[in-house]
């Protein structure tokens, strides 16, 4: 049974889910005069316990989560969050720490700081890593921001305006870019998805101040003449930055230091198993290579001697990005997955994160479009309902409303741009194959019924607490308050 009812309809005066004790402080009447005094009844409901722990709950089993099932979203890396994880974060040592207290009191987190700075560094071929970003778009900002410090010591910044973005780059990267002040060109792709490197060399001048790319690509490709791109932006005097979406696909295995990158942000929410924060805390360090190394966001740690130090000056920094020392729960996570699994549990994550999304479109390429199955991918699998919304007007929104009803999370849609009716799966490493038959198998069976009942799959989902909404009208008409009438 679907419960629908509000829990303003439950409320009845006088009932209460808590209990308080006895205050043990005088009470204290202050008066902040007659235009601070509410006037309306405070619209809060008035349950008992027990209907609020089976509101909370009913509310739970309408959510969707990975505890739950499988996300497929591509280019998000929604693996499996251990819980070995979660208990580590929780530890008292770590999780009653206050941002106020002296170096000599905290000696534990910032040795853990310090020596997930360096796991990084060697993960990625970078320099120096700073852990201060609050989440991966706050680190590719932070980015940017050393490229633009790095042209203004220089002193060639008033020249240096363009950022150089693949035109099937992540919304985030032009967005980034345009925030520092910077111009954004685009950069074609080739049809088999990897950058166009003629049109490259054709925009590349001395107003270039770096180019954005993900390596592997939006569409799941490694660019194989990376090093040849990265040659050529240093040649023009610009700096390379990596966005470190996919890193999931090649830990272990190639570094983006040693592709040539100077600058690239990590996701921890993504490859290194910390939550997807849904608006919550989360960490998106920043690395870099030698030339930019004294850039970085402070505070950093450092080691001096036996002593582990939160290194806050540094002329040339950008500066802080926000208050305290970054989100340290993050942080703990992170570490205890780069300690579970060492080295060689981390290529064997993205090994098997590339043998589940090649499984995919292999499965499915009979099905849907599948506009680079000629091509070597990596870590997720670019399909199109481009056929499906030819012969049967079944668009690829409709197929991931209709995916909803097989209790399967829709995979990424229309992204990237250069697909027409794009679906971009990314399974993870942490997907069994049976649960990725479960999914395909569901994929197959919309195909099908695109085919023989058009229609289920245009007026999908059908199973939901809710149906097809109208987006267009939402975005366009937006309405957040609930206004409930107690009388």
């Amino acid at each position: 049974m679907i419960e629908k009812e509000l829990i303003f309809s439950k409320s009845v005066e006088g009932r209460k889910a808590y209990t308080l004790p006895k205050t043990e402080v005088p009470d204290v009447s202050i008066s902040l005069g007659e235009k601070f005094k509410r006037n309306d009844k405070v619209m809060l409901p008035e349950v008992s316990e027990n209907e609020l722990q089976r509101h909370m709950v009913n509310l739970s089993n309408k959510n969707y989560h990975i505890d739950k099932n499988m996300y497929p979203l591509g280019s998000c890396t929604m693996k499996y969050n251990p819980k070995v994880n979660e208990v580590a974060a929780r530890l008292e040592g770590f999780s009653m720490l206050h941002p106020l207290q002296e170096d000599e009191s905290i000696q534990g987190a910032l040795e853990l700081i310090f020596k997930l700075q360096h796991f990084l560094c060697e993960i990625s071929g970078m320099k120096a890593v700073s852990l201060q970003p609050a989440a991966g778009a706050h680190g590719e900002f932070a980015g940017i921001l050393t490229i633009r410090k790095y042209h203004e010591n220089r002193g060639d910044l008033e020249k240096r305006k363009v950022i150089l973005v693949p035109n099937s780059a992540h919304g985030t990267n032009p967005a980034s870019a345009a925030m520092c002040g910077f111009k954004v060109v685009s950069v074609n792709s080739l049809e088999n998805g990897q950058v166009d490197i003629d049109d490259l060399k054709s925009k590349l001048n001395d107003e270039v101040a770096g180019m954005m790319l993900t390596n592997p690509n939006t569409v799941g490709i490694f660019e194989t003449r990376i090093s040849e791109i990265c040659d050529l932006v240093h040649d023009a005097g610009g700096l390379m930055y990596m966005d470190g979406a996919n890193l999931n696909a090649i830990l272990g295995i190639s570094r983006p230091g040693d592709m040539g990158f100077d600058v690239m942000h990590f996701n921890l929410h993504k490859t290194f198993s910390t939550p997807h924060g849904g608006g919550g805390p989360g960490c998106g360090p920043v690395g870099v290579g030698e030339r930019v190394s004294n850039y970085l966001p402070r505070p950093v740690v450092e080691k001096h001697g036996d002593k582990y130090v939160l290194k806050c000056e540094c002329q040339n920094s950008i500066g802080r990005l926000h208050a305290f020392w970054g989100n340290f729960g993050m942080m703990v996570r992170a570490y205890t997955y780069i300690l579970v699994h060492g080295s060689k549990g981390l290529r064997e994550i993205s090994e098997n994160a590339i043998i589940n999304a090649n499984y995919i479109l292999n499965v499915l390429k009979d099905y849907y479009d599948a506009p680079y199955s000629s091509e070597k991918i990596m870590h997720e699998a670019i399909l199109s309902s481009h056929t499906l919304k030819k012969k049967y007007d079944v668009s690829t929104l409709d197929v991931a409303k209709r995916l909803m009803d097989y209790n399967f999370h829709p995979p990424t849609v229309y992204f990237p741009l250069i697909v027409h009716e794009c679906l971009m799966i990314e399974p993870t490493e942490t997907e069994s194959k049976e649960r990725i038959d479960s999914f395909c198998d569901a994929m197959i069976k919309i195909a099908e019924e695109a085919a023989t009942d058009a229609e289920l799959v245009r007026t999908a989902p059908h199973t939901l607490a809710m149906g097809r909404l109208d987006d267009a009208y939402a975005a366009k008409n937006i309405n957040v308050c609930c206004r409930v009438d107690f009388d």
